[in-house]
C-alpha cells in the first residue's frame, strides 16, 4: 500500500466514502510533512516517515483517545516538535486525549499531566501548567 492508502485503510474498512477519506487524510499528511510522499510504498519511506503515516492513520478516524507508545522515538527534533504541536492542536480543537508512554524529556515537558511508573506501578503524578 502507498502511504495514502495505508493512512486511509481504517476509514475504508469502516465504509467511509472516498471523498471523506481524502478530506480527512490529505490535511493530516500535509500537517506531518508527507503530502508529497503520499504515493510512496513503505520501503521508500524512512522509519520516521512510516511512523508519521501510522499517526495519520490513527488520527484520521477522529478518535476520542489516542494511545501512543514512544510517538517521537524515530523522529528528528523538528519533526518531533511538529508532531507534538499537531497533537496539542487536536487536543484543543477536537478534544482528543493523547496518552503517551515515553522516555523523551521533551515530550514530558509538553504534557499537561505526567504519571510516572516504575516496575508497572504508579510512583507519582503531576499536573504541569504549560498552557
Amino acid at each position: 500500500l502507498s502511504a495514502y492508502e495505508n493512512a486511509e485503510f481504517t476509514l475504508l474498512l469502516r465504509g467511509v466514502p472516498a471523498s471523506e477519506r481524502r478530506s480527512r487524510v490529505m490535511p493530516l499528511l500535509e500537517r506531518v510533512g508527507l503530502a508529497d510522499m503520499k504515493d510512496r510504498k513503505p520501503n521508500e519511506l524512512s522509519g520516521g516517515q512510516q511512523q508519521r503515516v501510522a499517526v495519520v492513520r490513527a488520527l484520521a478516524t477522529q478518535p476520542a483517545i489516542v494511545l501512543a507508545d514512544e510517538p517521537t522515538a524515530n523522529l528528528d527534533s523538528d519533526t518531533s516538535a511538529g508532531l507534538l504541536d499537531l497533537m496539542l492542536e487536536l487536543n484543543q480543537e477536537l478534544k482528543t486525549t493523547f496518552l503517551f508512554s515515553t522516555h523523551d524529556p521533551v515530550v514530558i515537558e509538553r504534557a499537561r499531566r505526567v504519571i510516572r511508573l516504575l516496575d508497572g506501578r504508579v510512583t507519582g503524578t503531576e499536573a504541569i501548567a504549560n498552557d
